[in-house]
């Protein structure tokens, strides 16, 4: 049976004898609205929510309000793939693919099967008048928890450990039928030292250091690999199933570390899309346009991330029935 209360939030932690912070994300309604709204195949369903559960994970680690963006772009059979977290809690995504390329892909696949070769882009839009920032990184590694700490690597030079898990569940309510439902996980450590020379930077193959620096070769800082090694023991159960709380989880990961907890950030598929969006998008393009918009008397618009659909008059572009 599901614990709601274990569902649909992120939980930041910290563990001072090994000088680390980090976050516990555990998936469940939202996730799955996100990923039934659109009926992917079961591979692009997960590929979509780890994106959603990283997302999540680095979003709600800045302390700022606005947007992140995840988006991966590739020549493989998943081409395009966005994610969206607005503050403080609106999630949602989407995903473009090839779909005989994905049914024929074996049933054991790795993330290059999916994407082939591409880029992992995040992008921070502030609310604020900030600047928007972007960091990109290669899609190279076997699965996206690889990029991940690739991406950690390059743009911020923390050490950074990450560990993500989807699997479509069999739900049971009593006195209902069972049910599929997709649900989701993530933990995500970083080292955070008072010292910062204990923190070794190492360089990314095939190097990406400017000339005439020499690489660190130190070993790593024993907490951190400790820290490390505790966070890459979390199970793919573990992180997915509802009958595990975040908070047994870490009991779990760092017994005996005096484990610190936090109030928890609350999570919720949302889309802002809406008539009057949909509209204001339209009235920026000319007449000509528009005209090729048309499609048996009508303008017909559907949001790539809820699938809701609009259809408009193209004459004075009034909404024609209810959103569907």
């Amino acid at each position: 049976m599901t614990d709601a209360t274990n569902d649909d939030l992120v939980l930041p932690f910290s563990v001072d004898a090994l000088d680390v912070r980090g976050r516990v994300a555990r998936l469940g309604p939202a996730l799955d609205s996100i990923l039934r709204r659109h009926d992917y195949p079961p591979a692009v369903s997960r590929l979509l929510g780890e994106a959603v559960i990283l997302n999540v994970l680095f979003a709600t680690a800045l302390k700022m309000e606005g947007r992140v963006i995840l988006q991966i772009q590739s020549n493989g059979p998943v081409s395009l793939l966005v994610t969206d977290f607005t503050s403080p809690e609106g999630l949602r995504g989407y995903a473009k693919f090839d779909e005989a390329a994905i049914a024929a892909l074996p049933d054991s696949h790795t993330l290059q099967d999916l994407v082939g070769e591409g880029s992992l882009a995040l992008t921070v839009d502030p609310r604020a008048n900030m600047r928007r920032y972007q960091g990109v990184v290669a899609l190279s590694g076997e699965s996206l928890e690889e990029v991940a700490l690739a991406y950690f690597t390059q743009s911020e030079q923390i050490p950074t450990m990450v560990r993500l898990a989807v699997a479509e569940t069999i739900e049971r309510q009593p006195g209902e039928e069972p049910r599929r439902t997709w649900r989701g996980g993530g933990v995500t450590v970083q080292f955070l030292p008072e010292a910062a020379d204990r923190i070794v930077v190492r360089d990314l193959d095939p190097g990406d250091a400017p000339d005439g620096i020499d690489a660190d070769d130190r070993e790593d800082d024993d907490a951190w690999v400790e820290a490390a090694a505790r966070t890459q023991s979390a199970m793919d159960h573990e992180l997915v199933d509802p009958g595990i709380s975040a908070e047994r989880l870490l009991l779990r990961l760092f017994h005996q570390r005096d484990v610190r907890v936090f109030d928890p950030f609350t999570l919720s598929a949302d889309c802002n899309c809406s008539t009057h969006r949909i509209k204001t998008m339209l009235e920026q393009f000319d007449d000509g346009d528009r005209s090729s918009m048309v499609e048996d008397g009508v303008i017909k618009v559907t949001c790539e991330f809820c699938n809701t659909h609009y259809t408009f008059d193209p004459e004075k572009l009034e909404p024609i029935g209810e959103p569907h």
